[in-house]
């Protein structure tokens, strides 16, 4: 069977649904870019990180139905977690092919490490709280909470810790070590991915290795 080509005024007319459809989005994504390099969404974000992680983790003591061995288990895991999401967005979404404003955002990051560039302040706390109800649905409320509690901790210190690693002058050889594995991506973008932790670069084979002279 021979397939018909599709006419020119069918191809149009669904690119002009395309358009219509995503024109909604593309309204917001301008005054969202904008904010996103602002100080006072910095500063908001921060704070909204923090005050997020914190709200999770005392949901889930307040419970009352923690037990150490399985709490602890799953602040591990929660660390864990977070330490791949951090690994993975880095690498696959701010520095992928097609990732549209993700990737020209991370882009002027790496042109100014002393701007302002952060995701809109209320968008995390968003994802952490559709992450807690989504691993409601498979484990206790008090141990999801906790387990959400914790990736939204990583987070939290991933933000403040990147802001400091570009602002603050260290003194500690081991935080002078932790900076400058991060200096290393900044000269070689396809490196060092990991920022509060280098541990998925080591896993993956990421991780920047000098060449011999």
């Amino acid at each position: 069977m021979v397939r018909r080509p599709e006419s020119p005024a069918r191809h149009r007319r669904f690119a002009g649904l395309a358009r219509w459809a995503l024109a909604p989005f593309q309204a917001l994504a301008r005054p969202l870019a904008q904010l996103s390099t602002t100080r006072l969404n910095l500063r908001l974000g921060l704070a909204a990180d923090s005050l997020t992680a914190a709200a999770l983790i005392l949901a889930a003591i307040a419970d009352g139905g923690l037990r150490w061995p399985w709490a602890l288990l799953a602040v591990l895991l929660g660390l864990g977690v977070f330490s791949f999401i951090e690994y993975a967005a880095h690498r696959w979404l701010f520095h992928g092919r097609h990732t549209g404003p993700f990737k020209r955002g991370h882009a002027h990051h790496h042109r100014n490490p002393l701007g302002y560039d952060a995701l809109p302040f209320f968008l995390p706390p968003l994802l952490m709280g559709a992450l807690a109800g989504l691993l409601m649905l498979a484990l206790p409320a008090d141990y999801a909470l906790l387990l959400a509690g914790m990736v939204a901790a990583g987070y939290a210190a991933y933000g403040i810790g990147h802001l400091l690693m570009h602002v603050h002058p260290f003194k500690s050889s081991l935080a002078r070590r932790w900076v400058a594995f991060h200096d290393e991506h900044h000269r070689h973008a396809d490196t060092n991915f990991g920022v509060t932790s280098g541990l998925w670069d080591v896993i993956l084979g990421t991780r920047h290795r000098p060449r011999p002279h």
